[in-house]
């Protein structure tokens, strides 16, 4: 086996324009799937700074803005918009249509454009996840603290 492999890099070697020395490549080639294995860890540690930073400047801010305003009703206020929204069943619904449609898109790509099973599967499969979605958005009511406030700044205005 090795002996094939030498011979076809030899072969390359004599075929190659840039007359480039492809036994000399083989301790960079190892760099490839070191990189390829370290991406995903480096794009996931800087994402996790960013939020990091992007949560420190936002109640930093909050802290700043705190000690300027007297009325605690404000400061409430100032907290409830920093607080992070759940999906409402309007954002479900949507998502799920998206979903949905994509699913539909990809198992027709798949049976009609490749005539691929798999991708036909994959396409079903993110279809009914867009259904699950619908269907979660239409199941459960909106959270009773969510209609609470709204009738709350409904009274104030």
């Amino acid at each position: 086996m090795y002996t094939i492999q030498y011979q076809a890099l030899e072969f390359m070697n004599s075929i190659s324009p840039l007359q480039i020395d492809l036994f000399d490549l083989g301790e960079m080639a190892l760099l490839i799937p070191i990189i390829g294995t370290l991406l995903p860890v480096f794009i996931v540690l800087i994402v996790f700074v960013y939020e990091s930073k992007q949560k420190k400047y936002k109640y930093d801010a909050l802290i700043e803005i705190s000690k300027n305003v007297k009325d605690p009703d404000e400061i409430k206020d100032l907290l409830k918009s920093f607080k992070k929204s759940q999906k409402s069943n309007k954002d479900l619904r949507r998502t799920g249509l998206v979903t949905l449609f994509t699913g539909i898109g990809l198992a027709a790509f798949g049976e009609y454009g490749l005539s691929l099973d798999i991708l036909f599967g994959v396409g079903l499969l993110v279809m009914f996840i867009g259904i699950g979605q619908m269907i979660a958005g239409y199941v459960y009511p909106n959270q009773p603290d969510e209609i609470t406030d709204v009738v709350e700044s409904f009274e104030k205005k």
